[in-house]
């Protein structure tokens, strides 16, 4: 049994390192002498810079092992010790690690700012490689190149035309985002009416519905700007698929969401029997202050959790609504099928009667200490208090700064225990929504909400000793301090 158990051992350790030693050498290792002339060997390289000692590298490096795997012959995955190859890291403007960087032929592309889970950056460097705009021969390298999972743009311009210029120039440039295609067969536009120079934008097939067109015709005058608001407005629709690659310029307007099992790679059909239903509502809103997207429930479970008080999934859409200035709304009652409690849920939105989410801890029963505590449901009455000024912390319970200035701070509402018209108070940001006004980074963060400037709260940005935080407040605070304060101010 022995004998059995160590030939198993032997033939994983066979079978396993091979393979991850496979794995490390798909990543090239560069150094401050080869790195110029090996990185001119390839069209697109995506290049790590590290640290040996950094934690966060350690955490990315299998994912960018199995991604350099599957990438090979595409994109070649690089990584350079920063550690020992200063020079290269330092022309290149490295300061943290992991730092990633898409290089072109030898140059600086651009930071690479997307997933980096294995699977996501095989995706993403696959849509960076390759050039700018792909070439169409025939109507069947038309629909070969528009059958995919993301939409499409396809500049249709007879040879030498400068539209057709303006069109590469724009592809050079937000190739990053979107997924150029160009033509000098001006016949493949008659399918969509379309007989003269223009750009096709094709959504993606997946997405193909009976309320809007699956594409739009740009054939107005063409410049990199007018292309690029083009796409802007038509390239999502009227109830487009969130994922947390297009999130941020999703949100950019106040964004209605609905979220369920959607799956567009296994189950096209169920998900878009929710999506329909979803449309048939945004259409009679349509032109309305708000936009619509569905999601996959799974991707965004922590942020509903989180930022919305959303329990476990329930087996049936959820809706959210995410304004532009931070407000948030969910839709409490069960999602049903004809879309008319969604129908409800905007009706009270436009109305103005839907009462917003707030992420609060419970109000405190008691709150007599030097230092009030405040919560996202007392905000208004201690921190809007009209008459009051009030110097507030915001913290997270898992910041050691937050902790060492705790005795600082403490020490500071002593001081001005008989200030009647100061308070001095803390807010737990992690647990408790933000409000509007306080830009809070990181931790901790201090604000004074002065009397008559509710609306402009003033952040304090000097030294964190009681001496100092006593001299602002003087300063800043619509009331004069009493001359009894302890410290000398």
């Amino acid at each position: 049994m022995a004998l059995l158990v160590l030939h198993l051992v032997s033939v994983f350790l066979a079978l396993s390192f091979p393979a991850a030693g496979a794995a490390r050498r798909d990543v090239l290792e560069l150094t401050n002498a080869d790195f110029d002339y090996l990185a001119t060997e390839h069209e697109t390289m995506l290049v790590m810079f590290y640290a040996p000692w950094c934690g966060h590298c350690k955490k990315l490096s299998p994912d960018f092992e199995k991604a350099a795997t599957k990438l090979k012959g595409t994109v070649q995955l690089s990584k350079v010790d920063c550690t020992v190859n200063t020079e290269v890291c330092e022309r290149f403007g490295v300061t943290g690690y992991p730092t990633l960087k898409i290089f072109r032929s030898g140059r600086d592309a651009g930071p690479y700012d997307g997933p980096r889970s294995a699977e996501r950056l095989v995706q993403v460097m696959k849509k960076l490689s390759g050039p700018d705009s792909v070439l169409l021969e025939s109507k069947s390298d038309l629909e070969q190149f528009v059958d995919h999972y993301e939409a499409s743009i396809v500049g249709l311009f007879s040879l030498d035309s400068s539209r057709g210029s303006e069109f590469l120039k724009a592809a050079a440039l937000l190739r990053d985002q979107f997924r150029f295609a160009h033509s000098s067969k001006l016949m493949l536009g008659q399918e969509y009416n379309a007989s003269a120079e223009c750009v096709l934008l094709f959504r993606p097939p997946r997405l193909t519905n009976k309320f809007e067109e699956s594409v739009v015709v740009f054939s107005d005058y063409l410049t990199v700007s007018s292309l690029r608001r083009f796409i802007r407005d038509h390239i999502f629709g009227l109830v487009p698929h969130l994922t947390l690659e297009n999130m941020q310029r999703l949100r950019v307007k106040d964004l209605l969401t609905v979220y369920y099992d959607l799956d567009y790679v296994h189950n096209v059909r169920g998900s878009n029997y929710w999506r329909n239903r979803v449309m048939l509502v945004a259409s009679k809103f349509r032109g309305r202050s708000l936009s619509f997207a569905v999601a996959n429930r799974r991707d965004f479970e922590a942020e509903l959790q989180e930022e919305f008080g959303l329990g476990p999934d329930p087996g049936l859409p959820v809706a959210t609504i995410r304004t532009r200035l931070g407000l948030k709304f969910t839709m409490r009652e069960e999602f049903t099928r004809d879309g008319r409690s969604l129908e409800l849920f905007l009706e009270d939105y436009f109305s103005g009667r839907l009462k917003r989410y707030v992420k609060s801890e419970p109000v405190p029963e008691k709150n007599h200490g030097a230092v009030k505590v405040v919560v996202a449901e007392s905000f208004a009455d201690i921190v809007d208090d009209p008459h009051k000024d009030v110097l507030l912390l915001f913290h997270s319970p898992l910041c050691p700064k937050c902790r060492k200035l705790e005795p600082v701070y403490l020490q500071l509402a002593s001081e001005l225990s008989s200030e009647t018209d100061v308070v001095v108070a803390k807010m737990n940001a992690v647990d408790n929504d933000v409000p509007l006004g306080y830009d809070v980074q990181g931790f901790p963060s201090i604000y004074l909400a002065a009397v008559g400037r509710k609306d402009e709260p003033l952040r304090y940005e000097g030294p964190r000793e009681v001496k100092d935080l006593l001299k602002f407040v003087k300063r800043e605070a619509s009331h004069g301090l009493r001359k009894g304060t302890r410290s000398e101010l």
